[in-house]
């Protein structure tokens, strides 16, 4: 049966590649700290000594839209491209090939349609930036297969919190029944509180350092149930108008499991938003 080695969530941000790999006057003043803090994380994944990315993320309105929205959706197809034009120019993100991981991915969508989850597929998934930004931060290389699940957390109706922590328990389920000789690793990708075109886009933090404070302590201390009892959808409005991808983490979490505290756990206040790098070694530690 497949490993389970590395549970890791982190946010999202694509101006990491452009401020890490700038120079000079064009260098930010928080790029340093910025990058010695994602090297370090880099390195938990990288002792895990991974086969596969199991990687979930949502996509930015970039394929998926208002005229056909999965609620959960699995890519299963060789190869994924990556990224669309509107990143590479605002952004400066590089385009990517990405290899795909077809057996866990077929594996995935039939024995979790089995589980009670509808997950809609795609045979010609294009990737985001929700992906890409952790290949760039944590497997630089581009050296694994993947296998991307996306979720909707931009386009009510929504699912409820309770369904992406109980995804993310299922994932975890198949992952260790897959019956394959592979080392796998899941990276998920969310927000703390963000706010995207609003009054509070551009402050000196995030738009709500007191959620953000609770978030890290749900997330680092694997408090599922105190989570739960305090996150809805409506209350995601109040820390931010993008506070919803929140629910990415909480699906972190349920593959982590109940109680469970990370083995690692990092921020990064920035300008607009906290940074929040966070893993657990199922099985005690990597090997």
């Amino acid at each position: 049966m497949a490993e389970l080695v590395a549970v890791i969530a982190s946010t999202h941000h694509p101006f990491y590649h452009r401020a890490s790999t700038s120079t000079g006057e064009d260098r930010p003043p928080f790029a340093d700290e910025w990058v010695r803090k994602v090297e370090a994380f880099r390195e938990t994944l990288t002792r895990a000594r991974p086969d596969v990315l199991v990687m979930v993320g949502s996509d930015h309105f970039h394929q998926l839209w208002l005229d056909n929205m999965p609620q959960f959706l699995v890519g299963k197809a060789p190869f994924y491209d990556a990224n669309f034009y509107n990143e590479e120019r605002e952004f400066g993100l590089p385009r990517l090939l990405l290899k795909g991981q077809e057996n866990l991915s077929a594996y995935v969508l039939r024995e979790g349609l089995d589980a009670g989850f509808d997950l809609a597929f795609s045979n010609e998934l294009r990737i985001d930036h929700s992906i890409t930004c952790p290949i760039i931060t944590l497997r630089p290389q581009n050296d694994l297969p993947i296998v991307p699940i996306y979720t909707n957390i931009f386009a009510p109706p929504l699912p409820q919190p309770k369904r992406f922590v109980q995804l993310g328990r299922t994932i975890r389920q198949l992952i260790e029944s897959w019956p394959a000789d592979e080392r796998v690793a899941v990276i998920g990708t969310g927000h703390l509180s963000l706010e995207l075109g609003g009054p509070r886009q551009f402050g000196p933090h995030g738009p709500d350092p007191q959620f953000d404070q609770k978030a890290v302590e749900w997330i680092s201390s694997g408090d599922i149930e105190g989570c739960l009892a305090e996150v809805t959808l409506d209350s995601l409005h109040a820390p931010g108008n993008a506070t919803h991808g929140f629910m990415d983490f909480m699906l972190m979490m349920g593959v982590a499991g109940e109680g469970q505290k990370a083995d690692y756990v990092d921020t990064y206040d920035l300008f607009h938003t906290m940074e929040a790098y966070f893993t657990w070694y199922p099985n005690g530690g990597a090997r």
